[in-house]
């Protein structure tokens, strides 16, 4: 299948026909207010109504025919943590995916400054794509301060952060060079689900990974794939979500009808194959897709004695030491919240505590948007509280947008947990 195949689909935000079947589960929301006590933008934002209104009760008013879909559905961050504290099991994330997407498709002019700035946001891959062909250049100009006052200025684009450095080369083309697959197995078999972060910003983590996997001697393949919609979701660009995971779904579905499992290093990744893939679109295979899609180490856990492995082992160097590790909320909604602590907590030479449940407040690309930046500090206040709190001055998290969090709020370096994991496993640093 060709990267550049695309899919001219229309999606259908709220179809007459399909509403009930889109967005089931409504019906046990009523009093309930667990949602909204759980949301971190409604913690510090007083002019936010909260994931029960942007959910259920918006669902109910559009059911009935008289309402839009009301603008602030634009400041919920779609970290997700309100699924994950409903008790009734409401898809509260899928209506307000639903929700924004209606919102964008019908409300949100095409000419504002906001539309195109979310647009950008959303589609971070393709102009990644081209950033990183110059990765030097393209740092330089995107570090430089006049650049980042105009981004401000005009899109909409947060100057208080800096922009994320491209590698100097990518981890596709790192995997190019060595020839692609080391291993070849009938029945170890993994397809890496690598996302876009992965690929042009932090490659080493990508190459831990394949690193660690071929120490158990799995085959990877590492296919064509696209973003994995989580930004597109985020930001109510329901028609390149759809693009994207169509292309995805058919592309991995194919390998695992070879007999692959989907493997990802980003828990925003595989969350979304796994939950929003299935709650959004009814592409054929899709729920095969998800069904043998799996964060890196958790799948290691399950299928290899890692643990096992990792008690008494122990690390050198940069790898050493004491870290401050967060649970992304995505990670947390697929009960992956603790798995870092506990597979590295037998490891000598490494000394890891958990900062607690908070949000870490960027949220994707929330956190990007000058209109947000104020409010996403003001969540990550208790998790960079929390970092300062424990032994240590390196961060540690799964999610990329909550490590350039983490390391803004704080100044720490940040690690993921694959890179300590291979270097205990294979004394490799995921280095090229």
């Amino acid at each position: 299948m060709s990267d550049t195949q695309q899919s001219d689909d229309p999606v259908e935000v709220f179809p007459e026909s399909e509403e009930m079947d889109l967005r089931p589960g409504a019906d046990p929301c009523y009093k309930c207010s667990t949602c909204d006590t759980n949301c971190p933008v409604a913690a510090v934002d007083d002019d936010f109504p909260g994931p029960k209104f942007q959910g259920p009760e918006q669902w109910r008013l559009k059911r009935k025919g008289d309402a839009s879909v009301d603008e602030s559905v634009m400041k919920c961050s779609n970290c997700m943590r309100c699924d994950d504290a409903c008790p009734a099991g409401v898809p509260l994330s899928q209506m307000h995916n639903t929700a924004r997407g209606e919102y964008v498709a019908e409300e949100m002019s095409r000419l504002s400054a906001a539309y195109w700035r979310n647009r950008i946001l959303a589609n971070y891959g393709t102009l990644a794509r081209f950033g990183s062909k110059v990765p030097r250049l393209t740092n330089a100009v995107m570090g430089n301060a006049l650049v980042q006052a105009v981004n401000e200025r005009f899109l909409g684009i947060t100057a208080e952060r800096e922009f994320p450095e491209f590698a100097t080369e990518t981890f596709r083309g790192w995997w190019s060079d060595r020839g692609g697959a080391q291993i070849r197995s009938e029945d170890r078999r993994v397809a890496y689900f690598h996302g876009d972060y992965a690929n042009y910003n932090t490659p080493e983590v990508a190459r831990a990974l394949v690193e660690l996997f071929e120490h158990y001697g799995y085959e990877i393949r590492v296919p064509e794939q696209r973003c994995s919609g989580t930004p597109m979701f985020a930001n109510g660009m329901l028609d390149d979500a759809r693009r994207a995971a169509r292309f995805n779904v058919e592309t991995f579905a194919e390998l695992v009808e070879e007999g692959y499992d989907v493997v990802c290093s980003c828990t925003s990744c595989s969350m979304a194959l796994r939950q929003e893939y299935p709650e959004l679109f009814d592409f054929e295979e899709t729920d095969r897709v998800a069904a043998n899609t799996w964060e890196a180490l958790e799948y290691l856990r399950i299928h290899e004695d890692l643990a096992g492995d990792l008690r008494g082992s122990s690390v050198e160097g940069e790898l050493e030491g004491a870290f401050a590790y967060h649970a992304p909320c995505h990670a947390r909604n697929q009960g992956l919240d603790g798995l870092a602590v506990e597979l590295l907590g037998g490891m000598e030479g490494v000394d890891v505590a958990d900062v607690g449940d908070s949000c870490s407040g960027i949220s994707g690309t929330y956190g990007w948007k000058e209109e947000h930046y104020d409010t996403s500090m003001a969540i990550g206040e208790e998790m960079f509280e929390h970092m300062r709190g424990v032994p240590g001055e390196t961060g540690m998290t799964e999610c990329p947008t909550c490590a350039m969090q983490m390391e803004h709020g704080t100044g720490y370096e940040i690690r993921h947990p694959l890179e300590v994991v291979a270097a205990a496993i294979t004394g490799s640093t995921g280095s090229a």
